[in-house]
């Protein structure tokens, strides 16, 4: 039991349950090699942001350190200093009083120093005869020894999170310079597609940039302009490639990819067939279809797909053909639809858009006109997935479930 060092202060000042426990964590120091008061002040200066402390705070309590004699804080010596307001004041760089009293304070709600008021509130010390201090009154600095460790760590963790924040802002800053100029090339030299909405995407996006507070707002930012990106170097590849394997395309009429894959088709049967129409000869297939975002970032935009899949999750891109093809089925888009989209987008795409189409089933009147639509679009160089699953994971990162 420490009952000895728990006291209270001198007049109107009231005495709280949490000062009851700052005091009795930190009425005996644990034993140990002595720490560098200096250090200590360092890490509580980088540290300030988490205990709550502002410039002038910090001054005081460097102004408090300059009173103890010693440049290491040791459990076996007396930590209490007691210098005037008046000592304080001209050591804290002149602060009026009753600043000093307001950081005074600050320090204590802290937890980095305790009071330790005499009878009368006056700060004094009492030597024995061998000229020893025997008691003090005025301010404990040990809070400072006890929460050394925690100093040292919290200190780490802000330095830390300062260093991320700044990778942070670099890796938004060359998104943003990347986007601007790509969007610009593009539209200066007449690539193909709907520019202008992309743009419209990358204003908004640099929109909410600014508004932006927090790390993880930034990380938010980040994310959204990373898909942006990738979005925006598909569409000019995809045509550039278009470009040097396809000299009839001259007009780059798609942004996405055109294949008859035959990785997913055993799962439905050729819409020609289905339809009683010839299938289309000598186009040979194209076996790799690129997939132009992440399964985990497509799932994150359109979560209400994995509940389709193998054991109610979706582990790969086979699972999510194999799941799109159970929602087309439920949505009432017909095999040919789905085979039209599955050569105009590629097979991941396409279920990507039925993932899509599921997200918005609740404002869609027809799925399967609607993927139709869709694939009239690619195919005119006019549509793209990024967009829409920007929007989507938009909306599901604010908590809603369906896009209007």
């Amino acid at each position: 039991m420490q009952t000895g060092h728990v006291t209270t202060p001198f007049g109107r000042r009231p005495m709280t349950l949490a000062l009851i426990k700052g005091q009795l964590e930190t009425a005996a120091p644990q034993k140990g090699r002595p720490v560098d008061k200096w250090k200590i002040y360092r890490d509580a200066c980088d540290a300030r942001t988490r205990l709550g402390l502002r410039d002038r705070a910090l001054a005081v309590l460097n102004a408090l350190l300059t009173f103890y004699p010693e440049t290491q804080l040791s459990s076996d010596e007396n930590l209490v200093v007691f210098p005037s307001n008046t000592q304080l004041t001209a050591r804290a760089n002149g602060i009026a009083g009753t600043t000093l009293r307001e950081n005074l304070a600050l320090l204590v709600d802290a937890g980095l120093i305790h009071r330790n008021d005499s009878p009368n509130g006056k700060r004094y010390a009492r030597k024995g005869r061998d000229g020893a201090i025997e008691t003090a009154y005025g301010f404990s600095l040990a809070p400072l020894l006890a929460r050394a460790g925690e100093l040292a760590r919290m200190a780490q963790d802000v330095a830390e999170e300062r260093r991320h924040l700044k990778i942070l802002k670099e890796r938004i800053s060359l998104r943003r310079r990347d986007i601007r100029k790509l969007i610009s090339a593009a539209m200066e030299e007449g690539a193909c597609g709907d520019w202008g909405m992309v743009e419209t995407h990358y204003i908004a996006a640099i929109g909410r940039l600014s508004r932006a507070k927090s790390a993880q707002d930034l990380s938010g930012c980040a994310e959204e302009l990373d898909l942006l990106h990738e979005e925006v170097v598909n569409l000019l590849e995809l045509q550039l490639i278009s470009g040097k394997t396809d000299t009839i395309d001259a007009e780059c009429r798609q942004h996405i990819q055109n294949s008859n894959t035959e990785s997913s088709y055993e799962l439905e049967p050729r819409s020609e067939q289905e339809q009683g129409e010839p299938a289309m000869p000598d186009k040979k297939p194209r076996r790799e279809t690129p997939q132009l975002f992440p399964l985990g970032l497509v799932l994150r935009a359109c979560p209400e797909m994995s509940a389709y899949g193998q054991g109610g999750r979706i582990g790969t891109w086979r699972d999510m053909q194999t799941a799109a093809v159970v929602v087309r089925s439920m949505l009432g888009v017909s095999p040919s639809a789905y085979q039209e989209a599955c050569e105009a987008l590629g097979p991941e795409n396409a279920a990507v858009a039925i993932a899509c189409i599921l997200e918005r089933a609740g404002h869609i009147n027809s799925a399967g006109g609607y993927l139709r639509d869709l694939t009239a679009r690619a195919q005119r160089g006019e549509f793209s997935i990024g967009p829409m699953l920007m929007a989507l994971l938009r909306l599901n990162g604010t908590g809603q479930q369906k896009m209007g």
